[in-house]
């Protein structure tokens, strides 16, 4: 069970810190935002929303540590990390930023990550 709690953990968190590092582009481009709003309101508002990546990505890899009782080791718990990084982020452009568009490059990457899972699952 803590393996699958640690996922949904990860999954949560990186919609957080998704939002947080790229929500304010889309602000931007909505006019919600300007180009001369100040650096430091759109910091403090990224921090305010990775704070909610905090709260999920810290119980994630605290139960997710296989010293802790967890199913992963460290390197399996930042490669499950990384992967989904990248699945919410590409969800999120593509939702989001409809400019943005997905090539034979990016589908090969996935694909790449894919057996990067696999190999750090691996036995040695």
């Amino acid at each position: 069970m803590n393996g699958w709690l640690t996922v949904g953990l990860l999954v949560v968190s990186n919609i957080f810190m998704t939002f947080a590092w790229y929500g304010q582009l889309k602000l931007q481009q909505m006019k919600v935002i300007t180009s001369s709003t100040p650096l430091i309101a759109v910091i403090l508002l990224s921090w305010g929303i990775a704070l909610f990546e905090y709260c999920f990505m810290v119980p994630a890899n605290r139960y997710g540590f296989h010293e802790n009782g967890g199913a992963f080791s460290l390197l399996q718990l930042k490669v499950i990390q990384e992967v989904i990084s990248l699945m919410i982020f590409t969800v999120f452009t593509i939702l989001f930023f409809r400019g943005e568009a997905l090539h034979w490059n990016h589908f090969l990457a996935f694909c790449l990550l894919i057996i990067a899972v696999y190999l750090v699952f691996m036995e040695s």
